[in-house]
């Protein structure tokens, strides 16, 4: 599968943009502000329904306009079709599959597997928990439908046992018949949760190391760590949560927060026995950010039996020579990838194939292909 086509209409800078694309590497090329990062936001619209630059679809409405609209044709696909309204007057979006309108917009994911690296990946290896659930949870839910409906029917739990617990605060109550009906729920989906975590780390670390010798050969050994109920479970996974539930219940209502579940959990990433985040040079973080990704492709691909697109938003500028261009020979060995540029002719080890497609982004808009 790969996207043969794209338009973009009123998006940021984008009036009315068409691209067509290579079905291998597609080297998008311009200075800076001219939109290029803008074509990878609207290609993940269209393969998640959400933007990747920001939480709210407003944002991305071209100034003075009232709405938005993205169209992509993928071939290779069984529906080929997808078109994405959003109208900043209703603040409404439209998801459309071939000739149907998709209300449930949980059942796209995972049907055009997307990946994305850009420099806003520094927050996964450096920043803070949510960051890196945030990274895993993705990645899983775009290979188990299973895991997806989980985590919203969890996220649900949390929402409904908050206010829960906020009113047991106020009422300086300490037990509750509906407290235990929600703690309930709250094991059953977050322990099917943690699990499904465990075994993604386990099937995913051999992802990484592979990669990772793809780049640096056997220089550094990577690994990946699950920590997860606070580090406190050695049996069974349901009784160490009602457990920590019991334990932490009155800190809880007198915080009015819910301190247990996979919502608090950790993913620890190591290179030959030290811990990334605390000793990890600049050059180490920015190697392992694209492995998880390289990572993450081969994975997805694995899972779905579809080869996912690949997005990369100014990676290589960040890079030493030496690292860049062994990312770069090993591009060829994914399906259709989208590189955004800003000087094509100052990256010497960027090789354009028979098969690929340098796209240049002008001042003006226009689009022209070599």
């Amino acid at each position: 599968m790969y996207l043969s086509s794209i338009n973009l209409r009123n998006i940021r800078k984008h009036t009315d943009t068409k691209i067509d694309f290579a079905k291998k590497l597609n080297y998008i090329v311009g200075g800076n502000g001219v939109g290029k990062t803008t074509v990878l936001e609207a290609i993940y619209y269209l393969c998640t329904t959400k933007s990747c630059v920001t939480s709210s679809d407003a944002e991305a409405v071209k100034l003075g306009e009232n709405g938005l609209s993205i169209q992509g044709y993928f071939t290779e696909a069984t529906d080929n079709f997808v078109q994405i309204n959003y109208s900043l007057t209703e603040n409404k979006k439209a998801y459309r599959l071939s000739d149907k309108q998709i209300f449930k917009f949980s059942d796209v994911i995972g049907k055009f597997p997307v990946v994305l690296l850009s420099p806003a990946d520094h927050s996964i290896t450096q920043g803070f928990p949510a960051e890196r659930r945030k990274f895993v949870d993705s990645v899983i839910s775009q290979s188990s439908k299973t895991y997806l409906a989980n985590l919203i029917e969890y996220n649900k739990t949390l929402k409904h046992r908050t206010y829960l617990l906020n009113r047991l605060r106020e009422s300086n109550k300490k037990e509750n018949r509906e407290l235990e009906a929600w703690n309930e729920k709250l094991v059953i989906s977050g322990a099917e949760i943690i699990e499904h975590r465990k075994n993604f780390v386990s099937e995913f670390e051999p992802y990484i190391s592979s990669s990772y010798y793809e780049i640096l050969s056997n220089r550094e050994k990577p690994k990946i760590k699950y920590y997860y109920l606070d580090g406190n479970c050695s049996g069974n996974l349901s009784e160490c949560f009602e457990r920590r539930l019991e334990m932490l219940a009155e800190d809880e209502i007198r915080r009015g927060t819910n301190l247990v579940g996979p919502h608090r959990d950790d993913f620890i990433f190591e290179i030959d026995g030290l811990k990334l985040k605390h000793y990890g040079s600049q050059g180490q973080h920015k190697t392992f950010q694209t492995m998880l990704r390289f990572a993450e492709y081969f994975y997805l691909k694995d899972k779905t039996g579809t080869s996912p697109i690949f997005l990369l938003d100014d990676v290589f500028g960040e890079l030493d020579a030496e690292r860049a261009a062994s990312i770069s020979k090993h591009l060829s060995t994914v399906g259709q990838a989208l590189i955004t540029l800003t000087d094509f002719g100052n990256i010497s080890h960027l090789k354009v194939g028979e098969e690929d497609r340098v796209i240049k982004i002008s001042m003006d808009g226009s689009i022209t292909y070599e």
